[in-house]
């Protein structure tokens, strides 16, 4: 096993989601910090301050598209505004229950989206995640 990620971010609106995704991660031992944000606009801030004199830049973010106020592509555009300082070399992964094929087109050609999924999050796409961007 490669060394543990720093963070993992979790953007989404449902608490059960949240929740779930989350045991999931702990369940793998696979970083040493979960932060979850059912709003999307608090995740941006969050990402944005400076904590002890650094931005905190997860090593994953999962991101749901379809939330109220702030729907996934409005944090995608707000993100990508953000310096490359506090950007990092975040990967995003889009996890959400969309069907639509217009939704996949749309990440598949966002730069900064690393990937479109469908929720839920289980250990085996974990494992596939950690396997494909992070070397495990």
């Amino acid at each position: 096993m490669s060394q543990k990620l720093n963070c993992i971010v979790l953007i989404d609106d449902d608490e059960p989601t949240n929740f779930l995704h989350k045991l999931i991660i702990d369940r793998h031992e696979c970083t040493e910090q979960v932060e979850v944000f059912q709003d999307a606009r608090e995740a941006l801030r969050f990402l944005s301050e400076k904590r002890d004199g650094s931005y905190l830049q997860p090593d994953l973010i999962l991101l749901d598209i379809n939330m109220p106020d702030m729907n996934g592509w409005e944090f995608l555009e707000a993100y990508s505004k953000l310096s490359d300082e506090q950007r990092g070399h975040i990967v995003v992964m889009m996890l959400t229950t969309s069907l639509n094929p217009d939704d996949k087109e749309r990440a598949d050609s966002m730069e900064g989206v690393t990937g479109f999924l469908s929720k839920p999050l289980t250990k085996k796409l974990l494992q596939e995640i950690l396997e494909q961007h992070f070397g495990w």
